[in-house]
This record gives structure tokens, C-alpha cells and sequence, in this order.
């Protein structure tokens, strides 16, 4: 099991495990963390999955593809640490992942 921690915009934390193989998105969901809405179901399509990475882990968690700059653009807190959660693909490399939730998804 992978441990990823969520921070709200209001500080409030929520740390959860999830499988290798999924993505950030439904590591979320599964575990009813708040501010995650996943309209598109993580096909890359909506920009309501936004997170911000944190610092430490921008590197490990890679850049993001072009289709994936397209929906983060449409975000109005998108920042450089700016990623889609269903984009992020979870794997042991990965445990301990802090994520940043913006104020509001789109």
C-alpha cells in the first residue's frame, strides 16, 4: 500500500493508502476525502481533480503531458506545483506523497 496525505486549502489533513496502479484521483475518492470532484471520472477532461505537489515531490511525480497543460490552464488557482490527480499514477516510488488542494475546483 502507497501513504499520500491531501491538504485542504484549510490546513485539514487526510492521509490514506492506496494500491500501486491507481491514481491520486481515486485514492481520493475511495477514501472520501473532500475536494476531489472528479467530474470526468479521471479522463483528463474536466480540471476538477486539480492538486498542487508538493515541493519535495515534483520530480518523483514527473511533468505534466499537453492535454493535461490544457485543462490545468482552465484552473484559476493553477500555480508551477499545478497537477490533474487522475494523471497521477501511484507506485511505490510515490509513498508518502504530499498534495495541496486549491480553495475551489473549477
Amino acid at each position: 500500500m502507497i501513504e499520500l496525505t491531501f491538504i485542504e486549502h484549510s490546513g485539514a489533513e487526510h492521509t490514506v493508502s492506496a494500491d500501486a496502479g491507481t491514481n491520486v484521483m481515486q485514492a481520493a475518492i475511495d477514501n472520501g476525502v473532500p475536494g476531489i470532484d472528479a467530474d470526468c471520472g479521471g479522463a483528463c477532461a474536466c480540471g476538477t481533480c486539480h492538486v498542487m505537489v508538493s515541493t519535495e515531490w515534483l520530480d518523483k511525480v514527473g511533468s505534466a503531458s499537453d492535454i493535461e497543460i490544457t485543462m490545468l490552464e482552465m484552473t484559476p488557482e493553477k500555480n508551477e506545483r499545478s497537477r490533474l490527480a487522475c494523471q497521477i499514477s501511484l507506485s511505490p516510488e510515490l509513498s508518502g506523497l504530499v498534495v495541496n488542494l486549491p480553495e475551489f475546483q473549477m
